[in-house]
């Protein structure tokens, strides 16, 4: 159960010229949820939605100017940005083990995501087939829950620096529909272990991922294909680290578009390669077309 609340929060960035952030919430069963956006950008109906999501223990305000760049771009690309708060800073995705209050508590994420895309389709006329996800870490994993649980409401997912739970710390019922899904990953993460295992992190236990091959196979396989992804080599976008950035992709037509974007040598962070959210958006962008 769920209703609006109006608007309480209301927050000034300078992460861009003119952005203007501000704080909504809506209270999912007794839970006041939070999420932030820019309304200084002018949307015309029809526009696609795209989910910003922080990783474990972060939160939107202090996360939204890793997006500044696709932030800048809201108005050309006639797209709403929406970043979501986690409930106590952790999300409830599909991580038996952690011990995030979120995930004891087992917050309804879904009500929440989809109170949400009605939100801003009362707000913007957003389009709702148009609606996106994408993360970092915690948020990456948060990802794959809507594109696991409710790919009916999402079109495609971005996940970063993120695996999927082992069977065993998998507390997600799938719902196996094929969806695009586009997963980027460091060879030499210590936190989310590019080749898997248990998920380094202070203050809370998550248990353990798969390996980044078994994630990415797991979603062709999902979505159909079989065989060899076609491998390319991104441009080096920061010539002063030892880092390259391969790509591999899965995209026959009429079927989901799935990519494994290997940052070689890159850790558990923001790559300065390229923009982890740019890169997100073209390959969004590339699902409406397709």
């Amino acid at each position: 159960m769920f209703k609006h609340i109006l608007p309480v929060l209301f927050f000034c960035s300078i992460f861009s010229a003119k952005a203007q952030l501000v704080a909504d919430s809506l209270l999912i069963d007794n839970h006041y949820r939070v999420f932030v956006y820019d309304k200084s950008v002018k949307i015309k109906p029809g526009a696609s939605l795209v989910f910003v999501m922080h990783g474990s223990g972060g939160e939107p305000m202090g996360f939204a100017p890793r997006a500044a760049k696709l932030q800048a771009r809201a108005e050309t690309e006639n797209l709403v940005l929406v970043y979501p708060a986690g409930f106590k800073h952790y999300w409830n995705e599909c991580r038996k083990a952690s011990t995030a209050v979120a995930n004891t508590e087992n917050l309804n994420e879904e009500a929440f995501f989809s109170a949400m895309i009605d939100y801003f389709s009362d707000k913007y006329k957003i389009n709702k087939a148009h609606v996106f996800a994408t993360g970092f870490s915690g948020g990456g994993h948060m990802s794959y829950k809507l594109a696991l649980t409710m790919p009916g409401k999402i079109k495609a997912i971005s996940a970063i620096v993120a695996n999927l739970p082992t069977e065993e710390n998998m507390d997600c019922t799938p719902m196996n529909v094929p969806l695009p899904v586009m997963i980027t990953n460091g060879t030499a993460d210590a936190t989310n272990p590019y080749n898997g295992g248990e998920v380094k992190t202070s203050g809370v236990t998550l248990g353990n991922v798969r390996a980044t091959d078994q994630s990415f196979q797991y979603w062709a396989n999902l979505d159909g294909y079989t065989g060899a992804p076609v491998k390319s080599t991104m441009p080096d976008g920061d010539k002063t680290n030892n880092i390259t950035v391969e790509k591999y992709t899965y995209h026959t037509k009429g079927k989901p578009e799935v990519t494994l974007i290997k940052v070689i040598n890159g850790k558990h962070e923001f790559s300065t390669d390229f923009d982890m959210f740019e890169e997100s958006w073209e390959f969004f962008k590339r699902q409406i077309h397709d």
